[in-house]
């Protein structure tokens, strides 16, 4: 049975826009074009939120500088598209508002917006943007020696875990980049210090992926009540879910491409 891409997802926004493709553009240097180009800083003022915006280094640890579902699970009620450079924010499926993503005072207008629908959030909080050093988890952990991650799930290990806990669970709320089929549950843990190859395109893989409380939120919910990540601990003896990949090549991935292990 050959092992293939069963879908492809980016996030333009950090931790909210859980978008569906059909293929993506891989950057030896970035990882999935496009994915996680935007974030929101907070407690931050203008001149430190530049830096932490355009300068990866200055990111190293600070998890309470940006927010995230961990530290904001109001976030994930929300929803934004990104096309030809304008961004838009939707809740419940209704356009709120469309911005010039290079336009700094239309980045603040949809601030405010937020916002002012939101008055849990802070006050200063910025939009920030950067397609070079996106705003991935690995370029903001100082445990991380990489931060051009891409995220590849084996929805059978998600299945084997719905089985195990007779509970369905939505593959959306890990997050993955990649998503595929074809193994056996669990063996992607094997691949860790091995390369790939998809779509001709050489990957290394470099670690499991432990998960956060991030994934207790049900889809387009602030509701965490449910403690999936107490459950996958309690029947794994883990807290992981996927692995990641560096790119070492540049080249393109489509829905159903082939992977193939060195």
């Amino acid at each position: 049975m050959s092992i293939n891409i069963s879908s492809i997802h980016y996030c333009p926004v950090k931790s909210v826009s859980f978008q569906n493709t059909k293929q993506c553009k891989i950057d030896r240097n970035i990882g999935v074009v496009g994915d996680r180009i935007f974030a929101f800083s907070q407690n931050l003022n203008l001149e430190q939120s530049k830096l932490f915006e355009k300068n990866p280094e200055e990111r190293k640890g600070k998890w309470n500088k940006i927010l995230t579902l961990k530290n904001t699970p109001v976030l994930n009620k929300y929803n934004f598209l990104y096309q030809e450079n304008k961004l838009i924010l939707i809740l419940d499926k209704k356009e709120i508002i469309t911005i010039n993503a290079d336009d700094i005072e239309e980045r603040s207008d949809l601030t405010k917006k937020l916002i002012e629908l939101e008055s849990s959030l802070e006050k200063n909080i910025k939009l920030m943007k950067n397609e070079q050093y996106p705003f991935y988890d690995t370029s903001i952990s100082n445990k991380s020696e990489f931060s051009n991650s891409i995220s590849l799930l084996n929805v059978n290990s998600i299945r084997d875990f719905e089985n195990k806990i007779d509970r369905k669970i939505e593959t959306s709320i890990f997050r993955g980049n990649l998503y595929f089929d074809g193994i056996d549950a669990w063996e992607e843990r094997n691949w860790v210090g091995k390369t790939l190859k998809i779509n001709n395109v050489s990957f290394k893989v470099e670690k499991n992926i432990p998960r956060c409380v991030a994934i207790n939120l049900k889809p387009k919910s602030d509701d965490n009540s449910f403690n999936l990540l107490k459950i996958l601990k309690k029947t794994y003896d883990h807290f992981d879910m996927g692995i990641y990949l560096t790119p070492l090549e540049n080249g393109e991935i489509n829905l159903f491409d082939k992977i193939q292990i060195n």
